[in-house]
């Protein structure tokens, strides 16, 4: 199809800036699919010579911990829960066989394949990432990284029992837990 008043040289100098286009929306059609929300835990194993069963001990370092303190000390308490349910204990002075930092955030995701409501609101709901990092104690180099985006019911009285399942969650894919 030749657009209206395109012709000849012109044309022809038209077809990369049309070109350039379709590449843009391609690439835009992309970026929009890998931003589309991914929920469910994610492990990364970055020190790959790291001998995760020899971890015995272990000592928390302050990472971007959730702003409430009640919900900080339930992370950290399913955190070393299941550390404890790996045979690992807190160092009781000095740095442990490895450092274990978490951060928190939550975000609001909105539903844009639903149909609005009468206000043109289209429903949204609560997403908790929760992400908790060992480190090498010596080098601060991390040597694993787990982590989960999950829908989440906000209301504090669900809350805890959330934090609970999702730390297991992430735990059941910690290297050890994991067949060869």
């Amino acid at each position: 199809m030749v657009t209206p008043g395109l012709q000849g040289p012109a044309y022809r100098s038209a077809l990369p800036a049309r070109a350039a286009a379709c590449l843009v929306c391609v690439l835009l059609a992309i970026v929009l699919e890998a931003q589309a929300p991914k929920y469910g835990v994610v492990v990364e194993i970055d020190d790959k010579k790291a001998d995760f069963a020899s971890f015995k001990t272990y000592t928390w370092q302050r990472g971007q911990a959730a702003f409430d303190k009640t919900i900080d000390a339930q992370i950290v308490a399913a955190v070393d829960a299941e550390l404890a349910k790996l045979g690992m204990t807190k160092a009781a002075s000095g740095p442990g066989d490895v450092l274990v930092t978490y951060a928190s955030t939550n975000r609001t995701d909105v539903d844009l394949k639903a149909k609005p409501d009468a206000s043109g609101v289209r429903p949204n709901y609560a997403v908790g990432t929760l992400v908790v990092a060992l480190l090498n104690p010596t080098t601060r180099n991390r040597l694993l990284r787990m982590r989960v985006d999950q829908p989440i019911d906000a209301a504090p009285d669900k809350l805890e029992a959330t934090i609970n399942s999702v730390v297991v969650q992430m735990f059941e894919r910690y290297p050890t837990r994991q067949k060869r």
